[in-house]
């Protein structure tokens, strides 16, 4: 009797749990997370990927696919690589901007001074498509590491140095006709930004308002996927060459006063802070002042923050600001500022060499002020720097110099 009465007791239970099961609504499914990426599975651990992702498989496929094509019709095995090159680049007068062109770089592995290239954009293709399978990101450091090895039976490495990786992974970025982003790397942060603006980096807010004497470091990855700008009461972003006047400007809390985003890109920008000029500039609509060097480099870093650079000119498109203004430090402000002898640096050949050459770029050739501008420099036979303006006041740059420019519109375009 007791017995059946466990019996009985079970059957209940069991009633009870199915119904409960019948009951419970159906899971959802996981939906996509900021980056456009679905959640991982808690039990495979394997993610699936977005549709940026499987579009960038799908190109390193093709290629991988065509090798092995060439391969089993016992044909060379090649890929087609556009040449980053002067030969191939063009300025789009309509756009403002530099434009890569259509003429490409063939690399057959049996081919002696092509092979080993060959081989290095092979390894670091296969290298991206392990990166993006397992939905992680490595840094150009970690992917020069990553491919680096001894062939095996020679005393050959794969890499001679990072520079070389560097320029494999260029090449299959328009190769692909992808983003560096799409293909899971990323570079070393450099670039600070701060002022009246809030953004969500990756899904974190982010006032830069209050970033203290640091400022945000601005990522290598700017894309509107990982950064978006919550809201902002700017006038303008303000670009200074160096961290070293960065600090002075953010110090004297210039960008209270103007009403400003204040950016810097240790010496030449890197991409990241060149695309963040980019969306600022067209997404927000706010005119990008340079405060560069009076030398061949402070003009040829405003050319790529314009224009775009001519080894990246595939990129253009996101990167160039053509609206971008120079607002200084002139050839002109020797005696303007009435400086001092002691801030004069002597132009050596290269200076001169490099000055010349930017003269005659299609985008400076027919603008007179430049024109003007470079002649003076090279007249005159000295550069100058920012900091030279210190000689005058420790704040002279923030307090005077680049009001008296904003307020006059006095500035090279």
């Amino acid at each position: 009797m007791a017995a059946k009465k466990k019996i009985l007791v079970k059957k209940k239970v069991r009633r009870k749990v199915k119904k409960k099961v019948a009951d419970k609504p159906a899971a959802k499914k996981s939906a996509p997370d900021r980056r456009g990426k679905t959640a991982r599975s808690p039990r495979s651990g394997s993610p699936v990927g977005s549709k940026r992702d499987k579009v960038t498989l799908t190109k390193i496929g093709a290629m991988g696919q065509a090798v092995v094509k060439s391969s089993l019709a016992q044909r060379d095995p090649h890929v087609d690589i556009p040449i980053r090159a002067v030969s191939n680049t063009r300025f789009n007068k309509q756009k403002r901007m530099l434009e890569m062109g259509s003429n490409k770089q063939r690399r057959n592995l049996f081919k002696l001074g092509q092979a080993r290239k060959f081989m290095q954009t092979v390894l670091l293709a296969k290298g991206c498509k392990e990166l993006i399978e397992a939905d992680k990101t490595l840094s150009l450091r970690g992917m020069y590491y990553k491919g680096l090895h001894t062939i095996a039976g020679t005393k050959e490495k794969t890499f001679n140095d990072q520079e070389e990786s560097d320029g494999i992974l260029e090449d299959l970025e328009v190769s692909l006709d992808g983003l560096r982003e799409e293909l899971h790397v990323f570079a070393k942060k450099r670039g600070t930004m701060v002022g009246n603006i809030t953004i969500v980096d990756n899904g974190d807010e982010i006032n830069c308002r209050r970033m203290g004497t640091g400022g945000y470091a601005v990522p290598s990855i700017c894309e509107p996927n990982v950064i978006q700008f919550k809201d902002h009461n700017a006038d303008f972003v303000l670009h200074v060459e160096k961290d070293t006047v960065w600090s002075r400007f953010n110090e004297d809390r210039f960008w209270e006063k103007h009403n400003c985003i204040l950016t810097e890109g240790s010496g030449q920008p890197p991409r990241g802070v060149r695309r963040l000029l980019q969306r600022l500039n067209t997404e927000l609509g706010l005119p990008v002042y340079c405060l560069l060097d009076c030398d061949p480099w402070g003009h040829y870093i405003y050319s790529v923050i314009k224009q775009g650079s001519i080894a990246l000119a595939f990129e253009s498109q996101r990167m160039a600001v053509p609206d971008a203004r120079f607002i200084g430090i002139r050839a002109q402000d020797y005696e303007r500022c009435e400086l001092s002898d002691d801030v004069r640096i002597d132009l050596n050949d290269r200076d001169k060499t490099r000055a010349k050459q930017i003269a005659n770029y299609p985008w400076f050739k027919d603008k007179r002020p430049w024109q003007r501008e470079i002649k003076r420099m090279l007249a005159n036979g000295f550069k100058m720097e920012v900091e030279s303006l210190i000689t005058k006041d420790i704040s002279y740059v923030t307090e005077t110099y680049v009001p008296e420019r904003l307020a006059a519109g006095d500035f090279l375009d």
